[in-house]
């Protein structure tokens, strides 16, 4: 039985960085139907779906995935969809909502300090969101996955380097990487998409934000995969994506690119092959658990 269930976050929804302000628009209104959780003092939401194939007998995975600055679950949900998927594939959905701050939602990417807006504890929501799902749902531990668009794909980021005991692989949409510092346990499958004409979070980089090719520099490093790309490209959807596969790094990880040509600062609707975003990601992290390549 399919199950919706949301969770509401009050604190700031900021981007992550003191920088510059990232906003996509949005508001800090709740979000209908929400499930909550207190942490650290603050009612947080999140909504769930549970796909109608969930069996409590079956450990089952867990996808989240984070709305960008300003955002709400609610509405980030019905575009940046994954719940016909999670039906077909059998994974365990989770759209968290961010914090508020001067009428915008957003996420702290990194550990407290200068690299963020508010002081919420966005890991350790994210911690105990996880723990109440396992309270309530049987979680494959070693499947749980993040992926996130523009301030949530940099979360996912903040994820794969604070948090990497909670999650086997990370996908970030339009997104970039403010802190590459973190002390990540293991190998991290990581899948970048991002458009080459991104007005917010410029493809190149800027004095604000890392370069699509810097954080992928940084995890083909980290990964030790190869550095010559196996490349392929699609222009079948309306625009050019091009494809580049880092593969055989520790543990069998990989690191994946896909490159949208005058792509802009959105969750891309174009299909690469016949996949559209949401099967691309899961398609690429699924195929991890905790341990590597299962």
């Amino acid at each position: 039985m399919k199950k919706l269930i949301l969770i509401v976050l009050v604190s700031p929804l900021i981007l992550f960085s003191c920088k510059k302000d990232l906003k996509d628009g949005g508001t800090c209104d709740g979000n209908a139907g929400a499930e909550t959780l207190v942490h650290d003092g603050q009612d947080r939401e999140y909504m769930l779906y549970v796909p109608s194939s969930y069996n409590a007998s079956t450990p089952t995975p867990l996808m989240m995935n984070f709305h960008g600055f300003g955002g709400q679950a609610a509405d980030y949900m019905t575009y940046a969809d994954m719940r016909s998927l999670a039906d077909t594939e059998n994974f365990i959905l989770v759209y968290p909502q961010g914090t508020c701050l001067d009428g915008s939602s957003h996420w702290n990417t990194s550990l407290p300090g200068g690299d963020n807006k508010s002081s919420a504890d966005d890991f350790g929501f994210v911690e105990a969101m996880i723990n109440q799902l396992s309270n309530e749902y049987s979680i494959d531990s070693e499947r749980i996955y993040a992926c996130g668009y523009s301030n949530g794909g940099m979360f996912a980021y903040g994820l794969a380097n604070f948090k990497s005991e909670l999650v086997a692989a990370v996908g970030s949409v339009s997104g970039t990487m403010l802190d590459f510092n973190g002390p990540t346990a293991h190998p991290m499958p990581v899948i970048h998409l991002h458009g080459t004409s991104d007005g917010v979070i410029p493809y190149d980089g800027s004095s604000d934000w890392s370069s699509a090719e810097s954080v992928l520099n940084h995890w083909i490093n980290f990964n030790n995969t190869s550095t010559s790309p196996i490349t392929d490209s699609d222009s079948n959807s309306g625009i050019t994506i091009e494809h580049y596969l880092y593969e055989q790094g520790d543990s069998s990880v990989s690191v994946e690119h896909y490159k949208y040509i005058s792509g802009d600062h959105v969750w891309f609707n174009n299909s690469y092959q016949g996949k559209n975003t949401a099967q691309l990601i899961w398609d690429f992290v699924s195929k991890y658990d905790i341990n590597g390549l299962m």
